[in-house]
């Protein structure tokens, strides 16, 4: 998941991103999925059910697209999260977005789940627009989380004393913006104004929650932000602190969910 809360010019810095390919396997055995609701939604609102999707990754939203009937393409700056994708059944080319050559390709829509904020908001909006036929639609979404208050400040107090520094640490000491507030969703609508193609981005949000067992949280948090920039013995004691939090709730705990949407539609003349 992003560091929604601090936001920054995270396209460059694109080297977090290209750590979470070292444990593909993972990565997509333990990030959340997407709201049935946000899949039909973006769905109708495109002209066809051809897609591609930027920053790919293993496929996690491609495969739940195509689930529903779409075909879909991907792009994927990371081979290894690339080739994971593909032994699921979701055909990806590896390139960084704005430099990847779409070989006169039209698509419906233009869709990226959890990947928008490495890819230059200007830039990025320009390439979505010059690949989407006339009508066409991008649509770049978030899972964005809130932990009940209590789990919050125990985690905090675990960032805190382990990794201070860490990406994490500063998310979690930070008071949550209502999911729309973010700067991530303001540097893509900002993004799509600037190229000048679209008609003017709508937000969506779909709210979700889902119940973690310790083992479940574990697993996923050597995937999120710079986690995985962490010294291992760092690493480690992260797990250890944040087990110990999660025993002491009783082994398990409820984390609530907005699944939001930044959408625009390229006119049709």
């Amino acid at each position: 998941m992003t560091n929604w809360k601090t936001g920054g010019e995270l396209h460059q810095q694109r080297r977090v991103a290209e750590n979470y390919g070292v444990d593909a396997e993972r990565y997509d055995r333990t990030r959340p999925r997407y709201p049935d609701a946000l899949v039909n939604r973006v769905m109708r609102s495109c002209p066809g059910a051809e897609l591609l999707d930027v920053g790919a990754g293993t496929g996690i939203e491609a495969r739940q697209f195509q689930a529903a009937g779409c075909s879909v393409l991907g792009v994927e700056p990371d081979a290894r999260m690339a080739e994971f994708a593909r032994t699921r059944g979701t055909e990806v080319e590896v390139a960084r977005f704005e430099e990847w050559d779409p070989a006169g390709r039209r698509f419906d829509g233009v869709i990226s789940g959890q990947a928008w904020h490495w890819v230059d908001p200007v830039a990025g909006a320009a390439k979505a627009a010059s690949v989407l036929r006339p009508g066409g639609r991008l649509a770049a979404f978030w899972n964005v989380f809130e932990p009940p208050a209590q789990v919050r400040e125990a985690f905090r107090e675990v960032y805190v004393e382990v990794v201070p520094d860490a990406l994490a640490t500063r998310a979690y000491s930070m008071p949550a913006p209502p999911p729309n507030t973010s700067p991530l969703l303001t540097k893509a609508i900002d993004g799509i104004r600037a190229a000048g193609v679209f008609g003017e981005p709508e937000q969506w949000q779909f709210e979700w929650d889902y119940a973690y067992s310790k083992d479940e949280w574990l697993d996923q948090l050597p995937t999120q932000g710079d986690h995985a920039q962490f010294a291992p013995e760092k690493l480690d004691r992260v797990l250890e602190r944040v087990g110990a939090v999660i025993d002491a709730m009783g082994g398990s705990f409820t984390m609530k969910y907005t699944a939001v949407v930044v959408s625009a539609t390229l006119p049709t003349s």
